[in-house]
């Protein structure tokens, strides 16, 4: 899309002239949407707009409510405008910050303490609910047929753990879902987390898993993780429902990935890395659970 064909969409959502919006510049392009820069009244702002086949992933209403839900928390973007039916976005521009860098423990536990206290602790509630095996038999019918030979057997794995889950302690509040590092901007005095697309009811504990998932931390490093959030204090047991959920949201996102490849977009051995954590961690806790 051209500069001016944007400048149009956005003059449109701000109620303004075309030629009110200057200096459009195209963002970094993300997994879900594409996003651009832009001047308006002084102001620098960001324009989203949902990229191919996320109209059947996301439900742009629920993201607006969890918008709502965490507005007073002081977390997130502020939103200028939103399209509750087309997806489309406008925030302002945060100035001076950066993604957390996951190799980065400093950035990492301002991040995870972040996301704990702030948002799960806070323990808010949304109508909408984000159901890990739901999801994974949905994105399994779009995309078809997998390409990995043993998916069945995987898959076979995953929903045993999801009843072993399912027998554990845990909370129903409002989740994150997609905690990625790049979603979290630090700036010199404080945390903010971005783009709240998969947001909904789930245990909160989920997003640590979601976490260590996207930066596909080894053992070692999933397990500091863990012990940052519970300031060393987590049981065997939510250890291994939090790995049963990085198995779980592994195989998740390894079918959204190859959903999207049906529509001509690749992530390379990023979807591999999915699926293979979904088999790594998914032995990891038919292994230990035994010993619990």
């Amino acid at each position: 899309m051209d500069k001016i064909e944007l400048a149009k969409k956005i003059s449109a959502a701000l109620n303004c002239r075309p030629d009110q919006i200057t200096d459009v510049n195209e963002m970094k392009a993300g997994m879900t949407n594409d996003s651009w820069t832009f001047m308006h009244a002084g102001k620098k702002l960001i324009f989203r707009m949902p990229g191919a086949g996320t109209d059947l992933l996301i439900d742009r209403k629920q993201e607006y409510e969890a918008y709502g839900a965490v507005r007073w928390l002081d977390m997130s973007d502020k939103i200028v405008f939103f399209d509750k039916h087309t997806g489309i976005k406008i925030s302002e521009f945060i100035e001076n910050g950066r993604a957390c860098n996951p190799d980065d423990f400093n950035d990492v536990a301002k991040c995870i303490t972040f996301l704990r206290d702030k948002l799960h602790m806070s323990c808010k509630h949304v109508s909408g609910e984000f159901d890990l095996i739901d999801k994974i038999n949905f994105y399994e019918t779009l995309m078809k047929q997998s390409k990995h030979s043993d998916y069945a057997s995987v898959k076979n794995d995953i929903f045993e753990l999801s009843r072993f889950v399912k027998k554990m302690p845990k909370l129903h509040c409002l989740t994150r879902i997609d905690p990625n590092c790049d979603n979290f901007l630090i700036t010199s005095n404080r945390v903010y987390l971005l783009d709240w697309e998969y947001a909904a009811m789930q245990d909160p504990h989920l997003d640590i898993a979601m976490f260590a998932l996207y930066s596909n931390y080894d053992r070692m490093k999933f397990d500091k993780l863990i012990d940052i959030y519970f300031n060393g204090k987590a049981t065997a047991e939510q250890r291994l429902k939090i790995y049963s959920y990085a198995a779980m949201a592994g195989l998740l996102w390894s079918n959204w990935c190859e959903y999207k490849e049906t529509l001509g977009i690749t992530f390379g051995e990023y979807a591999q890395k999915q699926y293979d954590y979904a088999k790594h961690y998914a032995s990891i806790v038919q292994y230990e659970k035994n010993r619990l």
